[in-house]
């Protein structure tokens, strides 16, 4: 027996015994973005703190502009769901700021590197839940795309910086991409 592939896929319709409801799926993937931009913005602003006055700086800016804009969409979002903040903000705040201040002054290089290393993972995070939404969720998943192709933009602005001749590259980035990941599953939680 064939399955109809044309029906309207809704979220959630795939869902296994032991999975998140609709609801909370929604809630997640709200709290995570939420946190991810908040995270974002405070990395950004951390390397301007450093590196306001370098050749980078205009690039810097531009991004942290788009940041500070999904993270409105985002709590815009979090009001009209009634989706509550992730507790860890308070940490985020300050470890955002100190990673982004940290890799900036290992070089302009090094901090390239960091954007490199979290766009890469919130490019994957971006399209695995934009994958879990269903047509009764298209705006949402339509603004995770659109999010997830200017964090693309991010990375690969990243790459012409010289994110990939930052000393350590592999290292640097592989941590990076851990703490990214793992801040991610918290605040899905948390």
């Amino acid at each position: 027996m064939a399955t109809d592939t044309s029906a309207p896929k809704t979220t959630g319709q795939d869902s296994l015994p032991g999975d998140l409801s609709r609801e909370e799926l929604i809630e997640r993937i709200i709290r995570v973005d939420h946190a991810g931009e908040y995270g974002a913005v405070r990395i950004y602003q951390g390397q301007m703190a450093v590196l306001g006055k370098s050749p980078s700086a205009a690039t810097l800016q531009h991004m942290t502009e788009q940041e500070k804009k999904h993270l409105e969409t985002f709590e815009k979002l979090a009001v009209e769901r009634r989706v509550r903040p992730t507790l860890l903000t308070p940490i985020w705040h300050a470890a955002g700021f100190a990673l982004g201040a940290g890799t900036a002054l290992m070089g302009e290089k090094a901090a390239m590197a960091c954007t490199q290393a979290i766009e890469e993972v919130i490019d994957e995070h971006y399209a695995e839940q934009a994958e879990k939404l269903g047509d009764d969720e298209k705006d949402l998943r339509q603004t995770i795309e659109k999010f997830r192709a200017e964090e693309v933009e991010h990375r690969d602005t990243a790459i012409a910086h010289g994110a990939e001749d930052a000393p350590g590259h592999a290292l640097l980035t592989g941590a990076i991409k851990s703490g990214s990941r793992l801040a991610i599953w918290l605040s899905e939680r948390i």
